[in-house]
């Protein structure tokens, strides 16, 4: 009886408040791992354990020897493990949830299995040396996670019923052109970092563009970011889409902040500690990008369906007085 009881207590449904405080928990996790990944390679720490799984080809942990960079590097691999637990803890909650909703599913999965996929590109990162494109792709493959945890954390919140555009075609297209744009500036922004000074470690190789070029079109990218803001903005406005309006004054904000830090970072040499809240910043770009091509649309909540009648009931005529 109690072996049953305690079976019972475990397959309780868990509560959709629950889900969506542990899929919010999912983006800020993963939003630290890139801020703490990004401690790494601006503390030099990159190869702080110089070999990937192992942090030496003798031990799993850091040594004494190895020193500080040792101990941060791998800090920041047992953070993953912690990331880890969270995204399974939300998969567990998914799959516990009634009623099932199967749309969450593929979401969560995504979620999980792109914390062992990062690590593995992570450790490839350690095993070419820092090399700069790696150390990019390390960086994309944790937007590509963030992307599907607020996916998740979005889709929890909706109802299940089918997806209604709030705003006029033109202007939805134009969302996603601003969405294109948007990772173009990420993934620009990952050649400026491995064309400068903070690409992972003082020896590690540098991509070989030249600097000023490459700031240069990054900053042309932003620009293009920030006209495409403006103009949702106007646009979102002009047809009453209020929810999708402040969502585009919102991304403009983020948008204007992290140039802010980008322009003094440049013009001050790239100090270490603007190039993390940089880091920072280009999360929560994506972050506010996302919730604008969110606010395009809507879900309906599912129509109930008729009561079933008998064939009696339907065979019945209305008597008239």
């Amino acid at each position: 009886m109690r072996r049953i009881c305690a079976v019972n207590r475990f397959a309780r449904p868990v509560s959709g408040t629950l889900l969506r405080s542990l899929a919010l928990t999912s983006i800020i996790a993963n939003v630290g791992i890139v801020v703490t990944g990004g401690a790494v390679r601006l503390t030099a720490s990159g190869l702080g354990c110089p070999t990937w799984p192992r942090c030496t080809d003798a031990s799993y942990v850091a040594t004494s020897e190895m020193g500080l960079h040792g101990v941060i590097e791998f800090g920041n691999r047992m953070l993953t493990f912690a990331v880890g637990l969270i995204a399974l803890a939300t998969l567990l909650a998914v799959l516990a949830h009634r009623p099932r909703r199967p749309g969450l599913l593929p979401l969560a999965v995504a979620v999980f299995l792109g914390i062992p996929a990062q690590a593995v590109v992570g450790g490839i990162t350690v095993l070419t040396n820092l090399n700069p494109w790696v150390v990019g792709l390390h960086f994309l493959a944790s937007m590509a996670v963030i992307a599907a945890a607020y996916a998740l954390w979005r889709q929890v919140a909706e109802p299940d019923g089918p997806k209604v555009a709030v705003v006029p075609a033109p202007l939805r297209a134009l969302a996603r052109v601003t969405t294109g744009v948007s990772v173009a500036v990420l993934v620009i922004g990952t050649w400026v970092t491995g064309s400068g000074p903070h690409a992972g470690d003082q020896g590690a190789a540098r991509n070989g563009l030249d600097p000023e070029s490459i700031s240069q079109v990054h900053a042309d990218s932003v620009f293009l970011l920030l006209g495409l803001s403006v103009a949702l903005i106007f646009a979102f406005r002009a047809v009453g889409a209020r929810r999708a309006t402040r969502a585009a004054v919102v991304l403009l904000a983020v948008e204007l902040g992290q140039g802010l830090i980008g322009f003094v970072q440049y013009f001050t040499h790239v100090p270490a500690v603007l190039v993390g809240a940089h880091m920072l910043g280009s999360c929560l770009v994506l972050l506010a990008t996302l919730s604008v091509q969110w606010s395009t649309r809507e879900r309906r909540p599912v129509a109930p369906a008729p009561p079933a009648t008998t064939p009696a009931e339907a065979e019945a005529v209305p008597v008239t007085a």
